[in-house]
């Protein structure tokens, strides 16, 4: 078996057996197969693409490069979730309290935000002392005691799946569906969690920009964890504009809180409810995602998810002071409030564009190893379907770097488009994708 002849059988569109695929995964990750082969590999498949037994085998070569977490020690099913990415979507830090809240453990690994998308990692550690770098040890404690532990991906996940992406990065070979679900299912799976729930972002602010291409990344990602002996949901959601008010890492904490108390809007709270309504349908907890509603506003009346969320900062070293008091957040030296040119109303929003407002406002990271000013961010008030006013304010600007407003008051108007008719809202969820296909809500 060689490296030469698997190129070849790939690029005149043949299918590779599970021997070639672990072949290439394991040489590739060891060092004995060099970039110039894989990337040529990479290129071939994104041309002749790969059936659902080429993709599962790749995630599961995948996932079997490093080690695989072992949550057997939990007692129940666990629950985990993962969105693809947008603007505004602070969703993992509500839906893991109210779904531990009803008994169901969650033991999740989340990543940094990178370019115009936020990374649930960094808005945890905007709440001062929190730790996501505890042990394994300490994590398999937490879930078990609390019911609740979010860290960052250990070195040793899927290592196999790091150095693909970096390759693929550099070589344009990143926009093949078969690629992205192995590199997702990978790190999920090695994560060791019974139920997966995949939030499959589309629109302006998500990489899969056309609802056709979000379900068929949704149903690829569902069949691997079929394949796998998981119970998988993807949820199919919008990203063409901001997922509730705030762009930014501790002002999304803040408003996470807000809504753990029942304070939130109505976009980001059905979002929360469908993806934690199939984790507990997933775990047996409900029978439906009707009933799992009902009991997830439970968890926010009685106040239960909040003081789950209090409990979890606690274990992993936050200050719980901050939740309680959410004004001891560090505030931006500087703001600027965005006004309308003109009345009417918001037609169309480029949520990518307003994740852009926030990397130059110093929220988020160009490069992996870039600072981020926890302070800055957007409170956003430009929602499509919206009617405004002349003057009245669209959004509000925070930064520590006064040099940049105007580059990001110029951008933000850019980002919308206003309309003199009646325009109607934007479908939050558009339906899941469980093994039985495509289901409208």
């Amino acid at each position: 078996m060689n490296m030469y002849d698997i190129i070849t059988k790939k690029k005149h569109g043949d299918v590779l057996t599970d021997e070639e695929i672990a072949y290439v995964v394991s040489g590739f990750t060891e060092g004995s197969i060099p970039d110039y082969q894989v990337s040529a590999l990479l290129m071939a498949i994104c041309l002749k693409g790969m059936n659902i037994r080429e993709t599962s085998t790749l995630t599961l070569c995948m996932r079997d490069s490093g080690s695989v977490m072992d949550l057997s020690s939990i007692p129940g099913l666990k629950a985990d979730k993962h969105s693809t990415g947008g603007v505004g979507d602070k969703v993992s830090l509500i839906v893991g309290p109210m779904v531990a809240a009803l008994g169901v453990p969650v033991a999740k690994m989340s990543g940094r935000g990178l370019g115009h998308t936020g990374g649930t990692i960094d808005k945890l550690e905007s709440i001062p002392g929190f730790r996501t770098d505890i042990s394994n040890e300490r994590f398999l404690d937490n879930v078990k005691s609390i019911g609740l532990a979010i860290v960052g991906q250990t070195a040793d996940l899927a290592p196999a799946d790091k150095k693909l992406y970096a390759l693929r990065d550099v070589t344009a070979t990143v926009d093949n569906i078969s690629l992205i679900a192995s590199s997702i299912m990978s790190k999920k799976l090695a994560s060791g969690s019974d139920v997966i729930v995949l939030d499959v972002t589309v629109g302006s602010g998500a990489f899969m920009k056309t609802l056709e291409d979000a379900k068929k990344l949704a149903e690829v990602m569902v069949q691997i964890g079929t394949v796998a002996g998981k119970k998988v949901y993807a949820v199919i959601s919008d990203m063409n504009q901001v997922l509730g008010q705030s762009v930014g890492n501790s002002l999304e904490v803040i408003e996470a809180v807000k809504a753990l108390h029942g304070e939130a809007e109505e976009d980001l709270m059905e979002a929360c409810f469908v993806i934690a309504g199939l984790m507990l349908v997933g775990c047996g907890k409900a029978g439906d995602l009707a009933e799992a509603k009902k009991l997830l506003k439970g968890v926010i009346r009685d106040g239960s998810a909040y003081r789950k969320f209090l409990a979890f900062v606690e274990a992993q070293g936050g200050d719980t002071g901050y939740i309680e008091d959410t004004d001891r957040f560090t505030k931006a030296r500087f703001e600027r409030f965005v006004k309308a040119k003109t009345a009417g109303t918001v037609a169309t929003v480029d949520a990518e564009r307003i994740g852009r407002v926030s990397v130059i406002l110093g929220a988020g990271r160009e490069t992996k190893n870039a600072p981020i000013d926890m302070s800055a961010g957007i409170h956003n008030f430009c929602k499509v379907g919206d009617t405004f006013n002349e003057g009245d304010t669209l959004a509000v600007l925070y930064t520590n770097k006064e040099s940049v407003l105007d580059e990001a008051e110029r951008l933000y108007h850019n980002a919308y488009t206003i309309s003199e008719g009646t325009v109607p809202k934007l479908t939050t969820i558009y339906g899941f994708v469980d093994a039985d296909g495509f289901h409208t809500l």
